[in-house]
């Protein structure tokens, strides 16, 4: 199923060919078929697998009944309801640092103080990668930014970066998770946009608060999660459009590092609970991997302007657009 957040008051529903079902909605308009489904993302993944598939079963008999039925169930057009990010308010969200040989490889090309790879072999690339350890960044923010919502080019900026990801949404509680455990913890999987200053850089010594990956608007989720056994997390096709030119193309199945070994890392000292969010990481293509160095600093060219349209795709979950606007 395709799991949604709609509406002005960011309600929780499915996702079915062209209609969008209201869960609570219909559920209360159908005590016969299924008990009381919750009105929030929180409380349907809390609800576990048993408000999943009462969720099936609420879907399958309201989209099958008449059209003349449908507002009465809580059953709406696509076009006529707003997608919202799919997203627990509050949740946190670990993102995967250079977990991609071609992009990490790339990058290292242009970038003093990255570590050189001797061998262009991506294998070979990754096996080094893995060797020098797992690293990553938090985002934060109280909302991410909705699928198709306009981002704020930052004003401290002159290289803004698109970056695709796929993120995996946790179900549950999870402390202490060996990787091998992942499966149980996996509530859904959806694409995830992580927005980038390039041209601001930490370098060493005392920490800057990671502004470049923190601003209003710094990632996007959506459109949708998808849950259920429709999909496996490392074996997702992605691509990036930007103004109708494909940027990237890539699939999970090549992360150096896997979502499992993420989760057993972070979780060592650091409970996740429901919809918190790990993203796995992108791949080559990016604009700042994509670019050549002139004058010490990346040429501009391929890096985001304001007007600027941006999609992700993934065959498996949908279409995640942005805008780029300029700052008001």
């Amino acid at each position: 199923m395709k799991i949604v957040v709609f509406g002005a008051d960011k309600r929780v529903g499915v996702w079915s060919g062209d209609l969008i079902v209201d869960l609570e909605r219909a559920s209360a308009a159908n005590p016969a078929v299924v008990r009381p489904l919750p009105s929030t993302l929180l409380g349907l993944i809390e609800g576990g697998a048993e408000a999943l598939a009462d969720a099936a079963k609420i879907v399958a008999a309201v989209t099958a009944a008449p059209a003349s039925t449908h507002a009465a169930s809580g059953v709406y057009e696509r076009s006529a309801v707003v997608l919202h990010a799919p997203y627990v308010p509050g949740a946190r969200i670990a993102c995967a640092g250079g977990n991609f040989a071609d992009h990490t490889a790339a990058m290292a090309m242009k970038r003093s103080d990255m570590p050189r790879y001797e061998s262009p072999d991506l294998k070979a690339i990754a096996k080094e990668m893995r060797s020098r350890g797992i690293w990553g960044f938090w985002k934060v923010g109280r909302d991410a930014a909705d699928p198709g919502a306009d981002i704020m080019y930052p004003a401290r900026t002159k290289r803004f970066d698109y970056e695709a990801e796929l993120a995996i949404v946790i179900g549950k509680r999870a402390k202490d998770v060996k990787a091998a455990d992942l499966k149980p913890y996996i509530w859904g999987v959806t694409l995830f946009g992580d927005w980038s200053i390039r041209d601001f850089n930490e370098g060493s010594g005392l920490l800057k608060f990671a502004v470049q990956k923190n601003f209003d608007g710094s990632y996007s989720i959506g459109p949708c999660i998808v849950v259920g056994e429709e999909i496996d997390e490392a074996n997702v096709d992605i691509e990036t459009w930007v103004n109708g030119e494909r940027r990237q193309h890539f699939n999970t199945r090549d992360m150096v590092v896997s979502f499992g070994e993420y989760l057993e890392y972070l979780s060592t000292d650091f409970t996740f609970v429901p919809g918190d969010v790990i993203s796995g990481g992108t791949a080559a293509g990016t604009a700042a991997d994509s670019s050549d160095i002139k004058d010490g600093v990346f040429a501009p060219e391929r890096f985001l302007q304001p007007g600027d349209e941006v999609e992700i795709r993934s065959a498996a979950i949908g279409t995640l657009a942005a805008r780029i606007v300029a700052k008001r």
